[in-house]
């Protein structure tokens, strides 16, 4: 069993025309694998499971209050099952920082129909100079890879190659 770090890491979200107090997390694990790093997110409902693991891979990449908010990326995408389309939604965030230089700080996300994704992704390009940068995510990797619903909320485990 995998041990888990301390460090949780809550956005709290509250929606404006109802008064909704949302609440999305994730938290890192230890002990996963060697090279890699693995993390679980939380969220109410797929919109939230999918910013909260945008989130914890942001954070791996970069120290968040680093980058700024200069640019807007939006992306679309289906899928034929969930599980595809948050695999999906966190490789295009890896391409984006391999083809374009671009890293993120959020994302806003809108799961639709038979898994249909719109996001935007919030950031800026890669300056070293003003950024601290992490860790180079490789890929998102499918060891331990896994999206359900328990209880009343969704629950993802990722393992990202370093």
């Amino acid at each position: 069993m995998p041990k888990i770090k301390s460090r949780r890491n809550p956005k709290i979200v509250k929606k404006k025309n109802i008064g909704l107090i949302i609440m999305r997390s994730h938290k890192f694990l230890e002990d996963v694998a060697i090279a890699d790093v693995a993390f679980e997110a939380k969220g109410g409902n797929l919109n939230e499971v999918f910013e909260a693991c945008g989130d914890a891979t942001f954070e791996t990449i970069a120290d968040l209050k680093t980058i700024g908010d200069i640019e807007t990326y939006n992306y679309a995408a289906e899928s034929e099952n969930i599980e595809d389309l948050l695999y999906e939604f966190l490789e295009e965030i890896v391409y984006l920082k391999d083809t374009e230089s671009l890293i993120f700080k959020k994302c806003e996300v809108k799961i639709s129909g038979d898994y249909n994704i719109k996001a935007k992704f919030i950031g800026e390009k890669i300056d070293r100079e003003k950024q601290t940068l992490n860790t180079d995510v490789k890929a998102v990797t499918m060891h331990m890879f896994s999206l359900k619903k328990e209880n009343d909320e969704y629950m993802a485990t990722v393992v990202l190659d370093i």
